[in-house]
């Protein structure tokens, strides 16, 4: 990682040389920064992770564009024999009311049924593309048949500003629980790298509600001045 909570207090109060004196006024300046929306100097703190993901993790991932990404190629090198099988109590029907989403859990004869046969589908491609590379197949022709639940792997660096607003987006409990898992993780890490960030974060940004202009006016007419 590079910077802390001490570089956004220096980037936005940056005549000041060292920032302010105090971990108070430094939490109190973090506080302010996020309430108000003030973002470019969460942008001077950048964290870089190695991460390992299946690649249908990856292909929602790489929707966040604001990030330098160098992913493992498949045309250099062999694809790692790894695959990803979902836990039987998170496999579930689809969502009425959400078209991308899960919905009830099945029961356990069809959630086993189910891994099966992910299970042959993804040996069997991964034997093919073995077998393909034995033949002397070029590397970037033969992945074409992987699964989707093969990993990849990556580097992958962001700003803080950014980061957060990942977080917020695949934290959340519509993002698919896969995609979920790593930015729990994430959390973790910016709850310990910049505390005072992290708080003022969850404060007014992840666990604030949001309100529509016309749900504004509704609730203040609710409310006895």
């Amino acid at each position: 990682y590079m910077g802390d909570d001490a570089a956004v207090v220096q980037a936005a109060r940056v005549s000041y040389g060292e920032g302010t004196t105090t971990t108070r006024s430094d939490r109190g300046l973090i506080d302010y920064l996020m309430r108000h929306r003030h973002t470019t100097p969460f942008e001077m703190c950048e964290l870089k992770l190695h991460v390992k993901l299946p690649v249908f993790v990856a292909r929602q991932w790489i929707r966040h564009r604001m990030a330098n990404v160098n992913e493992a190629s498949a045309r250099y090198s062999v694809m790692t024999r790894e695959f990803y099988l979902p836990l039987p109590e998170s496999v579930a029907l689809q969502a009425r009311d959400n078209k991308q989403g899960r919905g009830a859990a099945v029961d356990p004869h069809t959630a086993a049924s189910f891994i099966e046969v992910l299970t042959n589908v993804s040996a069997q491609a991964r034997e093919d593309y073995d077998g393909a590379l034995e033949a002397g197949i070029a590397r970037e022709l033969a992945r074409i048949g992987l699964t989707l639940n093969t990993y990849t792997e990556w580097y992958w660096k962001i700003d803080l500003h950014n980061l957060l607003h990942f977080l917020r987006l695949r934290s959340d409990s519509h993002a698919q629980a896969e995609i979920r898992a790593y930015a729990d993780v994430i959390g973790n890490v910016v709850e310990q790298w910049v505390p005072h960030t992290w708080a003022a974060w969850t404060e007014h940004v992840r666990d604030a509600p949001r309100l529509s202009a016309s749900a504004w006016r509704a609730l203040a007419g609710c409310i006895d001045p």
